[in-house]
């Protein structure tokens, strides 16, 4: 079977006859018609119904249909991957964010990519992790940063950073040890996102094996309005470090150390698995490899790097 017989079988269903289709595709009709033929030989079945009005598609002709149009395209993807892997990287890549995660590495990302990769165009899309992880299934992102080191059918995922989680409260709160067991913090009036937003749930994980039951006095989802109740002395929460790095320089915001294994967050790199990966998305995913280890290295993003040694 040939790639050949393959778009002329595609053309003359759609043709709906030899005469039409072999105009269509530059091809003789008595050619065009022994190719069909043989076609229908190798495969042991009828893919048209021929007839003074035309030829129209068996069962098996439709069925046969299907996988041709997907053969066909997969080989016009690889050829074009092929054409471009010599090329500059271009084109579109769509990036998705944890809220957290944009905070501290969105411009980083969008300033790396301007000037080591200017004819590739970014959409970041900023989003709970649990979104983001369903987007890039459908397809509707290319690559997303995602919390979790646990394998994921689906997904290929690439260790990056682990993201520690601290104790957050207004500065008014003084005489507060710099580490906190969990014991420790069911003594204070919490407020946290809801039960099913990632972060409350990593949370709440950490705190049943000890039977904790948390004051949690409010739920809000929006991390904004979350420090700010914090900034407020409305109650205190829980946070990665570096989403609260500004206020707490600012001293608007202070932070203890929460004395937990269980408080740390993988974030890792993750693609499909069922989507090819054009050059730019490659080139894409190596630059935001570079930013964040950057930033772990140097210290402007309080995580640890471990993309090196660390793989999931």
């Amino acid at each position: 079977m040939e790639l050949r017989q393959l778009r002329y079988f595609v053309g003359v269903s759609e043709a709906g006859s030899l005469l039409q289709a072999a105009a269509r595709l530059h091809v003789a009709q008595p050619a065009l018609g022994q190719q069909i033929a043989a076609l229908e030989h190798e495969l042991g079945a009828q893919l048209f119904a021929r007839s003074s009005r035309g030829m129209a598609l068996t069962d098996a002709g439709k069925l046969f249909l299907a996988h041709a149009r997907i053969v066909l395209a997969d080989a016009e993807r690889a050829k074009l991957a092929v054409r471009e892997s010599a090329a500059e990287p271009h084109g579109d890549v769509s990036i998705g964010l944890p809220t957290t995660v944009a905070l501290a590495a969105t411009l980083p990302i969008l300033s790396a990519c301007r000037a080591r990769l200017p004819k590739v165009r970014l959409k970041l899309v900023e989003a709970y992790s649990g979104f983001l992880r369903e987007w890039l299934l459908s397809g509707r992102l290319d690559l997303a940063l995602l919390y979790g080191r646990a394998p994921d059918i689906g997904l290929a995922k690439r260790a990056m950073v682990d993201d520690q989680l601290v104790f957050v409260t207004s500065p008014a709160n003084t005489g507060i040890p710099d580490k906190l067991t969990l014991q420790d913090l069911a003594l204070w009036p919490l407020v946290l996102p809801g039960q099913e937003h990632g972060l409350r749930r990593m949370i709440d994980e950490a705190c049943a094996p000890h039977r904790l039951q948390l004051d949690v006095i409010a739920e809000i989802e929006s991390l904004g309005s979350v420090k700010r109740a914090a900034e407020a002395g409305l109650g205190s929460t829980i946070l990665p470090l570096g989403s609260v790095a500004q206020e707490v320089e600012a001293g608007r915001l202070r932070t203890a150390v929460i004395d937990s294994p269980s408080m740390s967050r993988r974030v890792v790199c993750a693609t499909n698995v069922a989507r090819p990966q054009p050059v730019a998305v490659a080139a894409v995913m190596e630059l935001v490899f570079d930013v964040l280890r950057d930033m772990a290295g140097t210290g402007c993003w309080p995580v640890r790097w471990v993309g090196d040694d660390a793989p999931t």
